[in-house]
């Protein structure tokens, strides 16, 4: 068999990057379960038509067919989800019944979309959302409770830092309706592609697609050059000399996301006029967030509210929502070295071999210390001590355990340091007991 090569954008981590990834999770789950969201999983594949209904994504999705199977029948209506909202509206609908509301739920699975591997952008790739969901109606203040979260999971993380972009879809196709143009969906969808097509190409798009005339265009333009870290927003959005009613609603509901993140998170939201969120289902408070020194990899966090995505014809589902890009975030860190684990084993004490026929007495040693919650492996041979001391160093295990004519003795391999041990009673420093975090 050749020497097989890494397949493009399913990337796979090392060990110690591996325990990266595990913490943060750990960090977002404990950080969603501290705010009363509870945890779901939902299946890896959905019907098509239900993946088709976020928009502009048909060409990304996988579709799944077992390879011996007809395409016409069977599995063939169906694919591997590419995010985690289309999914869980899914999951409210079935089980409605079941649910008390609102409905809180956080959700930390894999996602797979087909689309051109490069920085930031995989195939396969680990998602961390929540969404809160209610019957019938949902109380705008969610839409800050979310972004909220998400600036306390954030901060408690050692990235660097991050700033949310947030925009209201109502201010945006209030001002676009107040103006005159009729196709506010595509507008929005225009607008979205702002900071990759740059301001002529827009101008020019919304022109020739929604017919704007170009002082509508420059008009929308002006719209999405303005942002403000306070309410000072609302100001220059009404100065532009526009007026609609659903532009007064996402202008109020927009300052309350604004105005409580200022007092609550000082720095991390910033109304930002040009956020769209190009997929039909938003339709109120839309997010983006930005990693300081990364924005190549665009937006590590979005989502936003959706009034329609979840209703079965009787009952309407209302809900808001943010997604963290995990892999998004973590993959291009870890490659380039600016986040590290100080282990690549969750090892904290090797317990040393003098002679193989000792290796059941290690083994008790090994156990007493996991029964007390100590991360401990025994030497895999009873080759000389400098060798199994070498075994510990490369794996990163701080301390080594052995017996001699002393007694029980724990030697922490960094400093060189060696101590006689109750091994019943022996703790090691709380920063040594699991693998940490480091950032360069």
């Amino acid at each position: 068999m050749s020497r097989p090569q890494p397949l493009s954008g399913f990337p796979e981590l090392l060990p110690r990057q591996r325990i990266v990834e595990q913490q943060v999770v750990d960090h977002l789950r404990r950080a969603f379960e501290l705010h009363g969201f509870a945890n779901l999983q939902t299946r890896a594949v959905e019907p098509m038509d239900q993946l088709l209904r976020k928009g502009e994504t048909s060409k990304e999705v996988y579709v799944l067919r077992r390879l011996q199977a007809d395409a016409e029948g069977g599995d063939a209506g169906l694919g591997l989800h590419f995010d985690l909202t289309v999914p869980f509206a899914r999951y409210v609908l079935e089980n409605a019944g079941k649910l008390n509301f609102p409905f809180r739920r956080y959700q930390i699975q894999p996602c797979w979309r087909g689309e051109r591997p490069q920085e930031g952008r995989y195939r396969e790739f680990m998602q961390a959302d929540i969404d809160i969901v209610d019957l019938g109606e949902l109380p705008a203040h969610y839409e800050v409770e979310v972004a909220l979260v998400i600036a306390e999971a954030l901060s408690g993380l050692p990235l660097p830092k991050v700033r949310m972009h947030v925009n209201n879809r109502k201010l945006a196709q209030g001002f676009y309706q107040g103006l005159g143009i009729s196709d506010t969906d595509e507008a929005l969808r225009i607008i979205d592609k702002l900071d990759k097509i740059g301001h002529d190409a827009v101008a020019k798009l919304l022109i020739d697609t929604v017919d704007a005339t170009p002082e509508q265009a420059e008009a929308c333009l002006k719209l999405a050059s303005i942002n403000s870290t306070d309410t000072s927003f609302v100001a220059e959005v009404r100065a532009l000399g526009v007026s609609d009613p659903l532009l007064d609603e996402g202008l109020n509901e927009l300052a309350a996301v604004v105005e409580a993140a200022a007092k609550e998170a000082p720095g991390f939201v910033v109304a930002d006029m040009k956020i769209a969120r190009g997929l039909d289902y938003y339709t109120g408070t839309v997010y983006e967030t930005v990693m300081e020194g990364y924005e190549s990899l665009g937006s590590i966090c979005s989502g936003g509210r959706y009034d329609k995505l979840a209703s079965d014809g009787k009952n309407t589902y209302p809900g808001v929502g943010l997604s963290i890009g995990v892999s998004r975030i973590l993959v291009p860190l870890l490659q380039t070295g600016k986040l590290d684990a100080t282990r690549e084993v969750p090892t904290c004490v090797l317990v040393a071999l003098a002679n193989e026929d000792e290796r059941g007495a290690a083994n008790g040693l090994a156990q007493r210390l996991r029964k007390r919650g100590i991360p401990t492996q025994v030497s895999p041979s009873a080759a000389k001590f400098g060798k199994q001391i070498k075994f510990a160093d490369k794996r990163g295990i701080p301390f080594v355990l052995f017996v001699n004519d002393e007694g029980t003795q724990m030697k922490d391999i960094r400093s060189g340091d060696q101590i006689t041990v109750d091994v019943d009673a022996w703790e090691p420093p709380g920063e040594d007991l699991h693998p940490r975090i480091v950032a360069e």
